[in-house]
């Protein structure tokens, strides 16, 4: 009995001390964050390295494990790139960093958030292409980068993201053609790919979402479509 209570109390311990250094790591990724960002309102002066974990800081949300799975800093007045560090945040699911100023491009790191839900980069200053990574992402239901300066080709890779529900990229530079990988997600029900330099036509098996799928809300090049 007193070597079962011995061994309890170890594993206990190691299972502390893990979730210790997993809250050290994840502090240090967004405190580096936030030292390349600009704030001019301040929002992010609870993000204190000294604390244990990033847990009390505001606009970040752990889980019981004290894990970041939310960082929430939608129009915050906030300007900068993105390190690529943040893909170290195993367990993040929302990312919602929307309305403000960020500059530079997508850290193809991200494609390592395989707990991600939702990625809302939108209504930014992003430049370069939209990262094939992010179609390992398979957990992804909103991905969301519209009114940025994204150029490139869409990626055939997020044919792959299977659960995603909304895939608005319009109001960027992106060229080329449609992939029709894009019809293998069943689940999409708002696709808008407007306001871009697209060429060719919207291939067959994305027309069909519409007609056997979930797809309720369509905008493609210049033209709407949607499901009565």
């Amino acid at each position: 009995m007193a070597a079962q209570f011995a061994a309890a109390l170890v594993t206990t311990g190691l299972l502390a001390l893990l979730t210790l250094a997993s809250g050290n790591t994840e502090g240090d990724i967004l405190y580096a964050q936030r030292q390349v960002w600009k704030d001019p309102n301040n929002v992010l002066q609870s993000w204190d390295p000294t604390l244990v974990n990033p847990c009390t800081w505001f606009h970040v949300t752990c889980n019981n494990i004290n894990s970041v799975i939310r960082v929430d800093l939608g129009n915050a007045g906030i300007s900068g790139s993105l390190i690529p560090e943040l893909g170290g945040l195993k367990n993040l699911q929302y990312l919602e960093l929307y309305d403000n100023r960020m500059a530079g491009s997508i850290p193809a790191n991200l494609g390592n958030l395989t707990s991600l839900i939702s990625l809302d980069l939108y209504n930014n200053l992003l430049s370069g292409v939209i990262p094939t990574s992010l179609g390992a992402v398979g957990s992804l239901r909103y991905l969301r980068l519209f009114g940025n300066n994204l150029t490139g080709s869409i990626p055939a890779s997020l044919g792959s993201l299977t659960k995603l529900v909304h895939l608005e990229l319009q109001k960027n530079a992106l060229s080329g053609s449609v992939p029709a990988s894009l019809g293998n997600i069943k689940t999409l029900q708002f696709l808008r790919l407007n306001a871009n330099m697209l060429t060719g036509t919207l291939p067959l098996e994305v027309l069909s979402l519409v007609l056997v799928g979930n797809l309720t809300e369509l905008f493609t090049l210049t033209q709407k479509c949607c499901k009565e």
